[in-house]
């Protein structure tokens, strides 16, 4: 899911002027996508998001990597909440590079996803917060209130943006991609209808693909969404509480002084 433009030139700029009306950097259209985290009280689908690593794993993981990710965290109760001993065995079958023995080793929990296996590949661990699809009036984020920051949706849009139509330039390869800025992009589409098949029978067409590992991108670069939330709650609680004891305290300190002005 490379989603870096490896062949950047003029033409691709003109391209996009004229797709977006003479600007380069006009945001598409994102359609919102009812995930279950959105809001100030959702929260993470542990089945999407064990799909959605199955995804990465067996699609994303070639090229991309989650180098900010520890793969202990694929127990956490707010992930994937996978078995420890599962998660010991998923670690297994990554080479993971040991600076003491000076060569690879299999993976362990304790250790980090592997960082992208091609250069021009980003990194997908922070992906789902750096691309911001949801503002509001005036850039206020009144909208991701409710809706999030909409980086899955991005996400999401983009791996199903695909129009099928390609064109080479300077020796590379771009896919016309109605989401990406400037419309070409250098990642063939990804995702096809039934790529990945679920123990669950899940629909696996290429919109809940995309759209189940946009929701595991999300939790790699929110893993603690849930228990952010929560203290925000509770922060506005305490906050409502307090506002209302300081009007009740204010108002009986202020009380005498009032009746004495009556009183005159």
């Amino acid at each position: 899911m490379n989603d870096e433009d490896h062949g950047d030139a003029e033409a691709d700029h003109a391209a996009a002027e004229d797709d977006h009306g003479g600007d380069s950097h006009a945001t598409p259209h994102i359609e919102n996508i009812d995930f279950s985290f959105d809001g100030p009280f959702g929260a993470y689908d542990v089945n999407q998001l064990q799909r959605g690593l199955q995804i990465y794993t067996e699609v994303c993981a070639a090229c991309h990597g989650l180098e900010y990710v520890a793969m202990r965290t694929l127990a956490d109760e707010s992930g994937p909440n996978m078995p420890e001993e599962q998660v010991i065995e998923y670690a297994k079958g990554y080479d993971v590079y040991d600076a003491e023995l000076d060569d690879t080793r299999p993976g362990t929990p304790v250790d980090h996803f592997p960082g992208s296996n091609l250069p021009n590949a980003p990194d997908l661990s922070l992906m789902a917060k750096k691309r911001a699809a949801f503002h509001g009036p005036y850039g206020l984020g009144i909208n991701q209130f409710l809706k999030g920051i909409g980086g899955p949706e991005y996400i999401t849009a983009l791996l199903t943006g695909y129009t099928g139509e390609e064109k080479e330039q300077a020796g590379t390869v771009l896919y016309e991609n109605t989401v990406f800025p400037g419309g070409w992009i250098a990642m063939a589409p990804p995702l096809s209808d039934e790529l990945v098949e679920f123990a669950d029978g899940h629909a696996n067409d290429v919109q809940h693909l995309s759209e189940d590992v946009s929701a595991f991108l999300m939790w790699t670069a929110e893993p603690k969404l849930g228990a952010r939330k929560q203290a925000g709650f509770t922060g506005v609680v305490l906050l409502g509480l307090l506002s209302v004891l300081l009007y009740l305290t204010n108002k009986k300190l202020w009380a005498p002084v009032k009746n004495r002005r009556k009183g005159d």
